[in-house]
């Protein structure tokens, strides 16, 4: 599977902004969120990107995309129809290919020297299908998560067989239904926020849509259905996702980005300092 395409979608009503976010790289340099999820499909071996927004935004997203403004184009969602609606936007934009899916709410940070988004690629070229990147999730942060249960691949590290894709289940039924062997009690496979696909999960989105429901389809309505069509396996990456759109999630990506970066010194004797004095009016 040679993917050369990535989607990001940015459109969400309490999502549009974030990806226009100032922050401090791990060298030292200021860039928005766009910056870097653009950085990491990049370093992945991507060569054109699709980003989806909300009409209005384009001048914003192009002031925001940098020296990167080159590789991306735009697609405007003109209705809040939901997540799955979002990436069938992009759907010219993918033709036929198999193509990488990340959220503009989310950044992404390697404990490893390869990228998250690169070692994805890495396990859906080597298995030949979809991947999407998952992570061991506090069963309180199941509300802002598909998550997804399965069985270990074996001889492969970290690869599930997925037998479920669930969007924000409750406590109640992820410990009913959603256990996944070997991880710690509480624990749950979350998404990541960047996957691989083969571009037939176009063909589920647009099916989904056409359907008459309450609520707009998500995409972990379509990867549920993408398993019982194709071979799809989750992948749990060496790394550790920070979502934006939380309270202080801003803050805590960026404190992560600086304590993995060449001002880590810096920012915890700043931290140190801050502590203390804290200390020192509550006393």
């Amino acid at each position: 599977m040679q993917v050369r395409k990535a989607v990001i979608t940015a459109a969400g009503p309490n999502q549009n902004r974030l990806p226009l976010q100032q922050l401090v790289c791990r060298k030292g340099e200021d860039k928005t969120a766009l910056q870097l999820i653009v950085e990491e499909t990049i370093d992945a071996g991507i060569e054109e990107i699709c980003v989806v927004i909300k009409p209005g935004d384009e001048d914003a997203y192009r002031n925001a995309a940098g020296s990167h403004l080159g590789s991306l184009q735009f697609v405007e969602q003109p209705e809040p129809k939901g997540y799955a609606d979002a990436i069938y936007r992009a759907k010219d934009f993918v033709g036929d290919e198999p193509f990488m899916h990340l959220v503009g709410d989310h950044l992404y940070l390697s404990s490893s020297d390869v990228p998250c988004a690169k070692q994805l690629v890495s396990i859906a070229s080597e298995h030949d299908c979809s991947v999407s990147a998952v992570q061991a999730t506090r069963e309180n942060k199941l509300p802002y998560f598909g998550i997804i249960s399965g069985s270990h691949v074996p001889r492969h590290e970290g690869v599930y067989e997925i037998d479920r894709v669930v969007e924000k289940p409750t406590p109640t039924f992820a410990e009913q239904e959603l256990v996944t062997p070997g991880l710690r009690a509480g624990h749950y496979l979350g998404f990541f926020g960047i996957h691989v696909l083969a571009n037939d999960v176009m063909t589920v989105i647009g099916e989904l849509l056409d359907q008459p429901s309450e609520k707009p389809p998500t995409l972990s309505d379509a990867l549920w259905q993408l398993t019982k069509r194709q071979k799809y396996l989750a992948y749990e990456v060496q790394g550790t996702r920070y979502n934006l759109g939380v309270q202080y999630g801003l803050l805590i990506a960026q404190l992560a980005i600086g304590l993995s970066g060449r001002h880590r010194d810096l920012i915890l004797t700043e931290m140190v300092d801050l502590l203390a004095n804290r200390s020192e009016v509550a006393s």
